[in-house]
């Protein structure tokens, strides 16, 4: 519009100076004022449009260089990341011909992967896997690795663990006959010791195994008799730490805390646990015995029925066990086996004084969960957290719960969070008496590394206890690291893990017990 303007002006401006010269009037001082008005009118209006115009075209052109820049950066990502999906494709395709190429050279079939015997003698069965999709190679030598399944001849270990990934059922088979078993026993207990006494015969007379127990265990024995010299034991830390190389197999006769202590013994591998029912709980026993005990006097005999070996009125001089933990043992023995692989968490403590994240203490491994907690304090713990170095939230309440799918029918549970299949891999977030309406537990993936640190302006420390134990202190500053440990626990099943897991809930929470509804009411029309 200023242009227009300027232009008309300038038209008429020209026509009245024609005119004058036309007519012979010339005036010098309208002329000069004329020509001033129209620089004024052309310079100033005119060269601020164009600034602006020329600033306006510069930001757009700074917004299409930033819009393609990130369009190159994420054609340049997706391409990797392609790349790498190719690669481990690739990988895996290779590795899955390479075990066909094993399987057909051994002469194994699709009976064999389904459990069908061949010429192999009952004591040395050999694992054929139950289906050819793909599964990665162990990368523990004398173990179960959590992400990895065990093939024949890929370990130094004496069984062979393949998960059938259409059935999510594992099952263990032994390559060789075991030559080695742990008894581990829950202590001050008279009915478990009996059972150990009469289970360690057993298994020497009959089946010819060596025995390990706990130095407290061997000296109860040899108490008992000289007859169970032959059990062995250990002297010192050192040889707990090679123990999985030297056992086959683990049984356990107590509860759910005779399991974690099994597990606790084993910081790397794990040998196959059987978990015998002797204790209050039984999430992780399925093995349940009922047993009679036999009462001899001078003049008669009573035989008397107990379930889990419970003590009898009086003091039996002679007990006499059932069939049921014999039956159990030569099932296992001569296997295959169902087993749930019971994932664990690998935490470890860095203190605020720490130069990176490597200067941290000695790793822990916990079966159940770890629990940071308040202690004796009065004030509400403060807790940061971080999820593969991303925020997830800041927890203000009694504390904080990291747990397993194995974990979460313990302090979770009553903490409020979901009770989840033990074979399902992750970890639970679970807050303890938040100080918020609107937090959630949360169940995340197996994969991920949680980091919870207390904050500097936190009131006051915190506390990190460990299955219940090892409890170590947190100062403003320090940080707990947990994630997915890489050597699962190995447990028997009785039935199969779903079976196991449902009776385990209905029996020891009685789990969604009530009345059944009358049918005799009130019906719809």
């Amino acid at each position: 519009m200023d242009c227009m303007c300027c232009v008309e002006f300038l038209k008429e401006e020209g026509n009245a100076s024609v005119s004058q010269q036309e007519n012979g009037f010339v005036d010098s001082l309208s002329i000069l004022n004329s020509e001033k008005a129209v620089q004024e009118i052309i310079q100033q209006p005119l060269i601020q449009g164009i600034e602006d115009n020329l600033i306006e075209f510069s930001e757009a052109m700074r917004t299409v260089a930033k819009a393609l820049r990130r369009a190159a950066e994420g054609k340049a990502s997706a391409q990797a990341e392609a790349a790498e999906w190719k690669r481990k494709y690739e990988l895996e395709r290779a590795r899955n011909l390479q075990l066909e190429h094993k399987v057909l050279s051994s002469g194994e079939s699709i009976g064999e992967c389904n459990g069908e015997r061949t010429g192999n003698s009952a004591d040395e069965p050999v694992l054929s896997n139950q289906t050819h999709e793909q599964s990665d190679v162990c990368c523990g030598k004398n173990g179960i690795c959590s992400h990895e399944v065990l093939r024949d001849g890929d370990t130094d270990s004496n069984f062979d663990v393949v998960q059938n990934k259409v059935m999510r059922k594992i099952s263990l088979k032994w390559q060789t006959r075991p030559q080695t078993v742990l008894i581990l026993t829950k202590p001050n207990s008279a009915s478990v010791r009996v059972l150990c006494a009469e289970m360690v015969r057993w298994l020497k007379e009959k089946k010819k195994l060596n025995i390990v127990v706990e130095p407290r265990v061997r000296v109860e024995l040899l108490t008992d008799s000289s007859y169970y010299s032959f059990v062995q034991t250990w002297q010192d830390d050192k040889e707990i730490l090679l123990l999985h190389m030297k056992v086959d197999l683990v049984i356990t006769l107590g509860g759910d805390g005779t399991v974690l202590w099994a597990a606790s013994m084993f910081k790397g591998p794990v040998p196959p646990i059987v978990p015998f029912s002797l204790g209050s709980l039984g999430f992780m026993t399925p093995f349940r015995i009922l047993t009679s005990v036999t009462i001899e006097t001078p003049t008669c005999t009573h035989l008397v029925a107990f379930d889990n070996f419970s003590r009898s009125k009086g003091d039996p001089q002679h007990y006499s066990d059932s069939e049921h933990y014999r039956e159990y043992l030569d099932s296992i023995l001569r296997g295959p086996i169902s087993i749930t692989l019971r994932h664990r968490l690998l935490c470890h403590v860095i203190r605020e004084e720490a130069k990176n994240e490597y200067e941290a203490e000695e790793s822990i491994i916990v079966l159940n969960e770890v629990t940071i907690d308040r202690g004796i304090s009065s004030f509400l713990t403060n807790l940061e957290c971080y999820c593969d170095n991303s925020f997830v939230t800041c927890v203000q309440g009694d504390g904080l719960i990291l747990s397993t799918t194995s974990g979460s029918t313990a302090y979770s549970l009553a903490a409020g969070g979901s009770m989840v299949h033990p074979q399902v891999p992750g970890i639970l977030f679970t807050p303890i008496c938040p100080h918020s309406l609107s937090f959630r537990p949360l169940i995340l993936p197996e994969h991920v590394t949680l980091r919870v640190q207390v904050p500097f302006n936190s009131r006051s420390h915190a506390w990190a206890s460990f299955d219940g134990k090892d409890r170590k202190r947190l100062a403003p500053g320090d940080a707990l690291v947990c994630s997915m440990a890489p050597w699962p626990v190995p447990t028997a099943c009785q039935v199969n893990s779903t079976s196991d897991f449902l009776r385990s809930i209905h029996d020891g929470l009685h789990w969604n017990l009530r009345k059944i509804q009358s049918f005799d009411g009130p019906r719809d029309p």
